[in-house]
């Protein structure tokens, strides 16, 4: 199962995190709490042992296709990871691959719907839907939901996943991978 640790700021979160057993480092590119600039994380990037091992990810909002082609190739970024309102044809615009993030409301509503990305993204990542906000909710949502999503691919699950409440939703989903910051 694939780990990504997302949110990294340091190269000792990112050492921390790789000891533990992630395969994956989410760099975060857009206005949050958890934003990197393309300088610091190309320095941790270039800073990380066994470099080839980890994949390192950067994560986007409704980005400028120039600029999130310019800071993944700046930083040596291996997938590019899409939060916002991005389309399909968006998405294959880039040669990297790319994973498509799909909020899920409480009802089981999907935002924007992963049928229509099927095929056409490397994978899904899961969040919790709240109106105007683009990620990073630190909330969860009906796991029991994402069966839609697993039908069009291969989901990484995240949102409000916490040690009290991950093996239950392992159990629930079974996912390609999970996401935690």
């Amino acid at each position: 199962m694939l780990i990504k640790i997302c949110g990294v700021k340091d190269l000792s979160t990112a050492i921390f995190a790789i000891k533990a057993g992630a395969g994956a480092l989410g760099f975060v590119f857009t206005h949050s709490k958890r934003e990197i600039t393309p300088q610091k994380a190309k320095k941790i990037i270039q800073n990380l042992p066994n470099k080839a091992d980890i994949v390192k990810v950067g994560v986007f909002v409704d980005a400028p296709i120039s600029l999130v082609t310019e800071i993944a190739e700046y930083c040596g970024l291996d997938i590019l990871q899409f939060h916002g309102t991005e389309s399909v044809n968006y998405c294959q615009k880039f040669q990297k691959p790319v994973i498509k993030a799909i909020k899920v409301g409480e009802k089981g509503n999907l935002f924007p719907h992963p049928l229509k990305y099927k095929g056409k993204v490397k994978a899904y990542l899961t969040d919790t839907y709240l109106k105007g906000v683009a990620g990073g909710t630190g909330l969860s949502f009906p796991w029991d939901k994402i069966d839609k999503i697993k039908d069009c691919g291969p989901v990484i699950l995240a949102g409000g996943l916490n040690p009290g409440n991950i093996y239950q939703a392992l159990n629930i989903t079974n996912p390609y991978g999970v996401d935690v910051s």
